[in-house]
């Protein structure tokens, strides 16, 4: 009987796939299909937990499928994530869009993306302020108590890691095991290793102009295969979000979030803020804040349901490109220093709000200025650190926590609402990378304004 209601969900989730795929065939917007797939996949997983139960065979068994397509399309995009980051940066420097302000652009990136972050810490300090949080509020189970131990595990490992060493991390020491991504800073040291060669290219050109001209277009060909594979696996966003989506909501522990919803509801205010103050930010370099809202939609989307900043960069990437009038070297820059550095949801808001709540049992007042000017620094000179330990709110929690000597095992009285908070922290990580990009563009002249104040739908794969 089991085996029989799992081809029955699956029939039904290949008969929502149908239904987008015939969508597209009549040329519906990208945008609207990722949004029906985001609502399909919230109706679907609700209806199959409400029928089945979160922790029924049943329902695990169907949801092993449904990461065919769900899981199955992450891994498409972090296959193509090094290709696509190696390969742009080195035709930025080819069709000459970064030699001669690499330095400027990348500065510009870094204290967008650290300074928002240390931004964001101050709004999440004040939302954990009015809301009241503290940590004996929690309650607390086996599972949580696990999840602190494990926590402090961790931080053993963290702490003795000092900031030049997780700095070290960065580079490059042997590139092609950066390209399988074995390191949490992998992303970041083949964007080095790719600036390097670019900058070598530079040299040739102006001592072997023949040379450099045949590695040119040996760059645009790659670049120009590697565009295409992004947009055959972009055209699979709509059914990957769909699958991701009904996985979400089935498998969400609902009593553990009313039990801690004021946590969730202060979290998602202080993420919704935040994410106001990008908005703002881009009105002040003179652009559409509104504009960007409605391009950005489907990256954020993604971000939001996959839970993956890493898997959402090809299209980040791409929106940044082709729809905002970025240049192809800044987008590459802001979209892959914003995986591990000042990710203003991960290593902004979330670590913030923790100090501040769990500061009362040691005594400490959460009001005092010193404590709340040290913790907003703390947590921007993190947000730098969170790379060199492998990444995610739990690193960026721990080194904060640490570094502010509170317990941090008490971080871990969250574990059962993570997924659905972490899903907030990474669409505002990936925007605040996308701001980062669009505001240097418009800063050094190398954003297209008609292509950003273009309101046709251009991200269509």
């Amino acid at each position: 009987m089991g085996t029989l209601l799992i081809i029955v969900n699956i029939a039904f989730m290949i008969l929502l796939l149908y239904g987008l795929y015939f969508m597209q065939k009549k040329h519906v917007s990208f945008s609207k299909r990722v949004f029906l797939a985001l609502g399909l996949g919230v109706v679907y997983g609700f209806v199959l937990q409400l029928i089945y139960g979160a922790g029924s065979e049943v329902l695990n068994g169907s949801i092993q499928w449904f990461n065919i397509v769900g899981t199955g399309y992450i891994k498409f995009l972090q296959m193509i994530v090094m290709p696509l980051v190696f390969i742009s940066i080195i035709a930025a420097f080819t069709r000459m869009k970064l030699s001669n302000n690499i330095g400027k652009i990348s500065g510009m990136i870094l204290s967008i993306l650290v300074g928002t972050t240390a931004i964001a810490a101050a709004v999440a300090i004040t939302v954990t302020l009015a809301f009241g949080l503290e940590a004996v509020e929690i309650p607390q189970g086996e599972a949580e108590t696990s999840r602190g131990e494990q926590m402090e595990q961790r931080a053993a490992d963290v702490t003795t890691r000092t900031l030049p060493q997780q700095m070290l991390d960065f580079l490059p020491a042997n590139p092609f095991l950066d390209f399988t991504g074995a390191r949490p800073t992998s992303t970041i040291a083949v964007v080095i290793f790719a600036a390097i060669i670019g900058i070598a290219f530079l040299g040739v050109r102006r001592k072997n102009p023949e040379h450099a001209q045949t590695f040119s277009k040996i760059v645009d060909t790659f670049y120009s295969i590697v565009m295409r594979v992004v947009t055959l696996i972009l055209r699979l966003t709509p059914y990957g979000v769909l699958a991701i989506m009904t996985r979400v909501t089935a498998t969400s522990n609902y009593e553990a979030i009313m039990k801690l919803g004021k946590f969730v509801i202060a979290s998602y205010v202080a993420l919704l803020i935040v994410f106001i103050i990008h908005l703002i930010l881009i009105a002040i370099s003179g652009l559409n804040p509104l504009t960007y809202v409605k391009k950005a939609i489907p990256v954020l989307t993604f971000a939001f349901t996959s839970r993956t900043s890493a898997g959402a960069l090809p299209l980040n990437i791409k929106t940044q490109t082709r729809d905002l009038g970025v240049s192809d070297g800044i987008a590459n820059f802001s979209g892959s220093f914003g995986l591990s550095i000042g990710q203003n949801g991960c290593a902004g808001v979330y670590p913030a709000m923790l100090a501040v709540m769990i500061a009362p049992t040691v005594g400490i007042n959460p009001l005092n200025p010193g404590f709340l000017a040290t913790l907003i620094l703390v947590v921007a000179i993190s947000s730098f650190g969170v790379a060199g330990v492998g990444g995610g709110a739990t690193f960026a929690a721990i080194l904060v926590l640490s570094a502010m000597d509170l317990p941090i095992a008490l971080a871990g009285l969250l574990i059962s609402v993570e997924p659905l908070i972490d899903m907030g922290r990474t669409a505002v990580n990936v925007s605040g990378s996308m701001t980062a990009g669009v505001i240097t563009g418009r800063l050094t002249g190398e954003l297209d304004t008609a292509v950003y104040d273009d309101t046709k739908e251009q991200l269509e794969v």
